[in-house]
């Protein structure tokens, strides 16, 4: 069983993703930490929390990380057409964090890490500010990961945000280039994988057939992202599983192939938040360059709910 700490930015493919992992028996999540990304981190804390709940987990930490990027301050405009204004699709009533550990999610990155060499799967499916900034405060912690599964980036296709450049990425670059730039067990899912898994709208049928509060919970929010894609990709008839393929990377490597590949991150103009394969030393990164869609979607269908 793997010790995992996921970072998120919850929206609702982190919530689906939180879900996935919590389900998963090879998987031990010890804590969770937040960031900035599809919203702000305050909101993405209250959102994991609520998705815990949900789950009847209550003894898995939330902290709060990093609410700005490296260099470029406060996001100025969130993802709230994508994910709702609340982040989950609408679907809260109000709904406050419990209260929140002291502990920055940084520091509690590193903790970890330090307590546990070796043993750390840190599963990153938002900006990866949290991870560079532990890096900046704890340099010593780059050998001490097992490894470290990152949903971002665009390395042979075409990214989501702009032509060149994915989400996650394009949230945070220097973060991004920072921690390429290390010397880290990176496995990277990108948009060249992601965006070739589909759920279909007709499963949500069947997670409301479960009859509880879970099913209903997940359709509802998931269906306010399909509608988002019906209108983003005419003639799709789903949504992407983008975060919880990163957790699936983290069950099963075999959903995946793997390319080695020195990866760089475009740090000005319009291509900022590009990622691609790099022609100078840096270190080695295992891109995910193809999914097999259908095993993992049904692994996925199997331990969601």
């Amino acid at each position: 069983m793997k010790s995992v700490i996921l970072d998120v930015d919850t929206g609702i493919d982190d919530a689906l993703a939180i879900a996935y992992a919590v389900h998963s028996p090879e998987l031990d999540i010890i804590g969770i930490t937040a960031c900035f990304g599809n919203i702000p981190v305050e909101e993405a804390v209250r959102n994991s929390q609520i998705v815990l709940e949900k789950l009847g987990c209550f003894d898995i930490p939330v902290y709060a990380g990093a609410y700005e990027s490296l260099r470029r301050g406060p996001r100025k405009v969130y993802a709230r057409h994508v994910h709702g204004e609340d982040g989950l699709g609408n679907v809260l009533n109000g709904e406050k964090p419990s209260e929140i550990p002291e502990v920055h999610g940084v520091d509690y990155l590193i903790e970890q890490v330090k307590n546990n060499p070796g043993k750390i799967t840190y599963i990153c499916v938002g900006p990866l500010t949290n991870l560079a900034l532990a890096l900046q405060k704890a340099p010593e912690i780059t050998a001490m990961f097992d490894e470290i599964i990152i949903m971002g980036g665009a390395v042979f296709c075409k990214g989501n945000v702009t032509p060149h450049a994915e989400a996650n990425i394009h949230c945070d670059p220097e973060a991004a280039d920072l921690v390429f730039r290390s010397n880290l067990p990176l496995f990277l899912v990108g948009l060249d994988v992601t965006m070739q898994t589909l759920l279909k709208k007709e499963e949500l049928a069947n997670w409301r057939k479960k009859e509880d509060e879970l099913g209903s919970f997940l359709a509802d929010m998931t269906e306010f992202y399909m509608d988002f894609y019906k209108k983003a990709t005419p003639g799709i008839k789903g949504c992407a599983l983008h975060d919880p393929l990163a957790v699936g990377v983290a069950i099963d490597k075999s959903f995946v192939t793997l390319k080695t590949e020195p990866i760089s991150v475009e740090l000005e103009g319009e291509r900022v938040g590009e990622t691609c394969p790099s022609g100078n030393e840096r270190p080695l990164v295992h891109v995910c360059v193809e999914v097999d869609e259908k095993r993992f979607v049904e692994h996925f269908l199997n331990r969601i709910i």
